[in-house]
C-alpha cells in the first residue's frame, strides 16, 4: 500500500513538474491572460484583476490519434508585439489599427497562437501540415452567471446534430448562461453582459474549416464548442431543388485543414465599444495583392420584397422585361447603382443557370442597364452556382453583368465553406461580385476577398413578410449592433415605406411592411454596415416618397470613419459615419421613447439635412418631419418609440 502511495506521488509530483504557466497583457495592461499546459491546455482572461474566463478547456483530437493540448510538450514561448495599420478595402473605416501582443506556444507539429488586443483575446492552432481533425475542445468558462443574448438555432429537430442546417437567422433570447434551452444549439456571436463590460464570443478567418455553435447542457457558466462534421452523402433537394441535404456525416470535422479559425472574446467596457468593433476583421487573412478597383460597392433596387409590385404602369409587372426595365430607369434617375434579378429569372427546378426563362432577355436587360449606368446583379441558387460556378461566371461576366447573389446554402461544415472561397476566387476572377445570401455570419473573408460586399445570417427585413403579429423586430434591430453586426456587415435589406407601429403590424407577403417609424428605416442606412445595400421597397413607393428616397440614394455605403457615439444593447444605438468630409449621423430606437443630448462638436460648423419622427409617429409610422438647420455642438434628439433619426451634412 505504501510503495503504491509513493508511486501516484511519484506521477502527481512528474505531472506537476510538467506544468507551465504564461502570462501576459494587452498593450494598455488592463487584459490579462493566463495560459497553463500541463494535464489539461487552458486559458483565463481578466480585466483590471477581475476574472472574466476561468481556465477554459481547448485542444485537439485528429484522426490518427495525436491530441494536441492535455498532456502536450511545448517547447519555450515566443513574444512579439505588433502595432501597425491595415488600409482596409470596402469597409466602415479606411484604416484599421492593429495592435496587439502576442505569445505563441510551439509543439511537435503545432503551434498555439494566443494574441492580446486592448479589446479582446483570441487564440488558434496553427498545423506544420494538413491534418484531418476528428473534434475540437473549445470552452468558455464564465466568471459569473452573466446575461447572455443568444440566437438559438430556429429549426427544432430530435437530434442537436440536425440544427446544423440553419440559415443563421434567429431573433435573440435574452437569460442568465445557466438557464440554456439544453434542447438548442446556437451560432455566433453571442454577447454576454458581464456587469463591468460587454464579452462577444465569435469566430475570425474561418477558411478551411467548420463553423463554431455554443451549446451549455448542464446548466452551468460554460459555454462548449460544437461542430458539424464533414459530409458523407447528401441529397439535392430543399428550396426548389437548390439545396444539398446531408443525409449522413463522416466521424472527423474537417479534413486537410491547415488554416484554422481564430476563436475570439471580444471585450468592451462600454456598449458603444461593441458596436464599433473591427477585431474580425483584423484577425482576417489579408487580400492577395491585386487591383481590386473594379470592385464597386453601392445601393440596390430589388424586386423581391416587394414582390415586383409596380403601379400606374401600363404593362403587368412580375419577372419580365418590361418589369426590368421600369427598376432600371428608376434607379439610373435616382443615382441608385444596381439593380438585383432576384429569384425567378432562370428556369425553375432545373438548377441549372444557363436556363432562362423565355419572358428575359437578359442581354437586352444588361445593354439596356449598361446604357444607364446601371449594374445588373443575379440572384443564383447555391446548388446549380456550385456546380457550374466557372461557366456561368464567364457567361455572364461577358454579358455584363455584375455580381451574384448566392442563396440557400444554410449550412457551414467544412465543405460549404470551403465553397464560399471557392465561389468568391471564382466571381473575382471574372470581377464580378458575391452577396452571400441564406449564409452563416462573416468572419472576414470579406477582407480576404474584397468582392464579398455582404452576407445575410440575419432575422433580416424579409422576415416581415410572414412573421407572426407578436415578432419584436424593433428590438431586434437595436440587438444586432452589439451581435451579429461585431462580425460583419449585413444584408439587411431595409428601406420600407410602409411602415406602422407593433401593435398595426401584420404579415403581408405581397404589400409587406416594417416595425416602427419611417425615419427608423432611414437610419438602418447609418446603422447597419453594408457595402451592398438594397432598396426593399417598390420603385412606385418610393416614387411617392421623393425625399426619403433622395436621402436613401445619396448615402454611402462604405466609410471613411465610424464611431458609435452612444447606445444600450436592446435599447438604442447612435453611429457617426464619415466619407471624405461628409458627415452623417443616424439614432435608431427601441420600443420606449427616449430623448438624446447628442455632442456633435467633432463636427463642426455647418449646415445638416434632418430626418426626424413626426409628432404623431407613435401612431402613424409614416410620419417625419424634414428640416434643415445649422449645426450645433449640442444637439436634443427625440425619438418617437421605435424611432429613428438621421443627419446629414450638406
Amino acid at each position: 500500500m505504501r510503495r503504491i502511495l509513493s508511486v501516484l506521488l511519484l506521477l502527481a509530483a512528474t505531472v506537476s513538474a510538467g506544468a507551465k504557466t504564461y502570462s501576459f497583457t494587452s498593450p494598455d495592461g488592463r487584459l490579462k491572460a493566463t495560459v497553463q499546459t500541463g494535464a489539461t491546455l487552458t486559458y483565463s482572461l481578466e480585466r483590471d484583476g477581475a476574472p472574466l474566463l476561468t481556465p477554459s478547456e481547448i485542444g485537439l483530437t485528429l484522426a490518427d490519434g495525436t491530441i494536441i493540448g492535455p498532456g502536450t510538450k511545448f517547447r519555450g514561448p515566443k513574444r512579439r508585439s505588433v502595432d501597425e495599420s491595415i488600409n482596409a478595402i470596402l469597409f466602415k473605416r479606411s484604416t484599421v489599427r492593429d495592435k496587439f501582443n502576442e505569445l505563441s506556444l510551439p509543439a511537435k507539429g503545432f503551434s498555439v497562437v494566443f494574441r492580446l488586443y486592448d479589446d479582446g483575446l483570441a487564440y488558434r492552432f496553427v498545423p506544420e501540415k494538413t491534418v484531418t481533425v476528428k473534434n475540437e475542445t473549445a470552452n468558455f468558462c464564465l466568471a459569473d452567471d452573466w446575461t447572455i443574448y443568444v440566437p438559438y438555432v430556429r429549426k427544432h429537430v430530435e437530434t442537436l446534430e440536425g440544427q446544423y442546417m440553419s440559415a443563421q437567422e434567429s431573433q435573440y433570447a435574452v437569460h442568465p448562461v445557466s438557464q440554456w434551452n439544453k434542447e438548442r444549439i446556437a451560432f455566433p456571436p453571442v454577447t454576454i453582459d458581464a456587469g463591468s463590460v460587454k464579452l462577444c464570443l465569435t469566430e475570425a478567418d474561418l477558411r478551411n474549416y467548420p463553423g463554431m455553435y455554443f451549446y451549455n447542457g448542464n446548466a452551468s457558466t460554460t459555454l462548449k464548442a460544437r461542430f458539424p462534421a464533414v459530409p458523407d452523402t447528401e441529397l439535392q433537394g430543399g428550396h426548389n431543388m437548390l439545396q444539398s441535404i446531408v443525409t449522413s456525416r463522416k466521424d472527423y470535422i474537417a479534413r486537410d485543414a491547415k488554416d484554422f479559425p481564430w476563436r475570439v472574446v471580444i471585450v468592451a467596457r462600454e456598449d458603444k465599444l461593441l458596436a464599433q468593433s473591427d477585431m474580425v476583421y483584423r484577425l482576417a487573412k489579408p487580400a492577395q495583392e491585386a487591383d481590386w478597383s473594379w470592385v464597386k460597392p453601392g445601393k440596390v433596387a430589388w424586386d423581391w420584397w416587394n414582390d415586383w409590385n409596380l403601379y400606374g404602369v401600363p404593362f403587368e409587372a412580375g419577372i419580365n422585361n418590361d418589369t426590368y426595365k421600369y427598376y432600371i430607369d428608376f434607379a439610373a434617375s435616382k443615382g441608385i447603382e444596381f439593380v438585383i434579378l432576384d429569384e425567378g429569372w432562370s428556369v425553375n427546378l432545373k438548377a441549372d443557370l444557363m436556363q432562362v426563362i423565355p419572358e428575359i432577355d437578359l442581354q437586352m436587360l444588361a445593354d439596356y442597364a449598361a446604357s444607364k449606368g446601371v449594374g445588373l446583379i443575379l440572384w443564383a441558387g447555391y446548388k446549380a452556382f456550385d456546380k457550374d460556378m466557372e461557366n456561368v461566371c464567364a457567361h455572364y461576366s461577358k454579358m455584363g453583368i455584375k455580381g451574384w447573389k448566392i442563396d440557400f446554402m444554410d449550412r457551414d461544415d467544412q465543405d460549404v465553406v470551403r465553397f464560399y472561397e471557392r465561389a468568391a476566387a471564382t466571381a473575382a476572377k471574372y470581377k464580378m461580385t458575391v452577396d452571400f445570401h441564406g449564409a452563416y455570419k462573416p468572419t472576414g473573408l470579406n477582407r480576404t476577398y474584397p468582392n464579398i460586399l455582404n452576407y445575410e445570417g440575419v432575422f433580416g427585413l424579409e422576415n416581415m413578410k410572414w412573421a407572426p403579429k407578436e415578432t419584436d423586430q424593433i428590438t431586434y434591430d437595436v440587438t444586432i449592433p452589439f451581435t451579429r453586426l461585431v462580425a460583419g456587415p449585413a444584408d439587411y435589406t431595409q428601406g420600407a415605406m410602409r411602415n406602422v407601429t407593433p401593435g398595426n403590424y401584420h404579415p403581408a407577403y405581397s404589400e409587406p411592411m416594417s416595425q416602427g417609424t419611417r425615419c427608423h428605416q432611414l437610419a438602418e442606412y447609418l446603422i447597419f454596415d453594408a457595402p451592398l445595400t438594397m432598396l426593399c421597397d417598390s420603385p412606385s413607393n418610393y416614387m411617392n416618397e421623393p425625399e426619403c428616397t433622395e436621402f436613401i440614394a445619396g448615402v454611402p455605403t462604405i466609410w471613411d470613419e465610424s464611431v458609435c457615439l452612444d447606445g444600450k444593447i436592446g435599447e438604442y444605438v447612435v453611429m457617426a459615419r464619415r466619407k471624405g468630409s461628409k458627415w452623417f449621423v443616424g439614432a435608431l430606437n427601441g420600443l420606449k421613447a427616449r430623448t438624446l443630448e447628442l455632442d456633435l462638436s467633432f463636427i463642426g460648423p455647418g449646415e445638416a439635412l434632418i430626418f426626424a419622427d413626426g409628432p404623431n409617429a407613435h401612431r402613424a409610422g409614416r410620419d417625419f418631419v424634414r428640416t434643415k438647420a445649422p449645426v450645433t455642438e449640442k444637439l436634443t434628439v427625440k425619438l418617437a418609440p421605435g424611432g429613428g433619426w438621421v443627419l446629414q451634412m450638406l
